[in-house]
């Protein structure tokens, strides 16, 4: 290539960087960070747990800056660390709108004391969680939130129509499952079979429930061939077909905990 052609080339180079450069300047902030100012706000929400004024308070910084100089990236990080918001979606409407989605999390259910699982399985935590009172508790290894949930659906499944509102269930450390009433009775169905003992007990259910006895305060399914009742005041039984009750309190069965 001869000199000429190559000189050419550079002028060419320079002349597009000095044409493009002020562009992306100006796209990216770089100056006239003043000019074309953003001055409205647009929300688009639930407003179920997240105010307006929440929104506002934490996107104020971006209002009054220039168009182009907007850090959408900052804007959707702020308001996104609101509680109870799982996600922000940031854009600017030419000539002065900046516009946000804000999605809020949708809870379904509570998990340990403090946290919420979201209905996409994943856990967040907002105050006053504890108190919220019409969501199901569950409990167990943070690793293990799917096969709680799924085994949740599971006892609901199994329990409909029987008279027993379940609350919730928890997965312990050494995997035993524990049913939980909204009685306040729980359920110890242990960590083998517990579909199979479940199903029993619920089949055997309507036969205890009629016996005048009231509400339950424990049941113990962890025996091979029947399972450990215990009412308020009274010492544990179980039905006649089972084997005969241990002493009150009901003593956990070696085969699993």
């Amino acid at each position: 290539m001869s000199a000429t052609a190559i000189q050419r080339l550079l002028a060419w180079a320079i002349a597009l960087t000095l044409v493009a450069l002020p562009v992306v300047g100006l796209l990216n902030g770089w100056y006239a960070a003043d000019r074309w100012p953003v001055r409205q706000l647009e929300l688009q929400a639930e407003f179920a747990n997240v105010s307006a004024e929440q929104i506002r308070a934490a996107a104020a910084p971006a209002i009054g800056i220039g168009f182009f100089a907007v850090d959408l990236a900052g804007v959707q990080k702020s308001v996104a660390q609101l509680p109870w918001v799982e996600k922000v979606e940031a854009r600017k409407r030419w000539p002065d709108t900046l516009v946000l989605r804000v999605y809020e999390q949708r809870p379904y259910a509570h998990w340990g004391r403090e946290q919420l699982i979201n209905r996409e399985g994943r856990l967040f935590q907002v105050p006053g969680a504890s108190e919220i009172q019409s969501l199901p508790r569950l409990d167990g290894p943070d690793e293990r939130i799917g096969e709680v949930v799924a085994f949740y659906n599971e006892v609901l499944a199994e329990a409909n129509g029987s008279g027993l509102n379940v609350a919730g269930v928890s997965l312990s450390a050494r995997g035993s499952w524990t049913v939980h009433l909204d009685s306040g009775a729980d359920i110890v169905v242990g960590n083998e079979h517990a579909q199979e003992r479940l199903r029993r007990f619920l089949q055997m259910y309507p036969r205890v429930a009629g016996s005048g006895r009231g509400a339950f305060e424990y049941v113990d399914l962890r025996y091979s061939n029947g399972f450990a009742m215990k009412w308020p005041g009274a010492k544990a039984a179980v039905p006649a077909s089972a084997p005969p009750p241990p002493a009150s309190p009901v003593p956990p069965p070696v085969e699993d905990a």
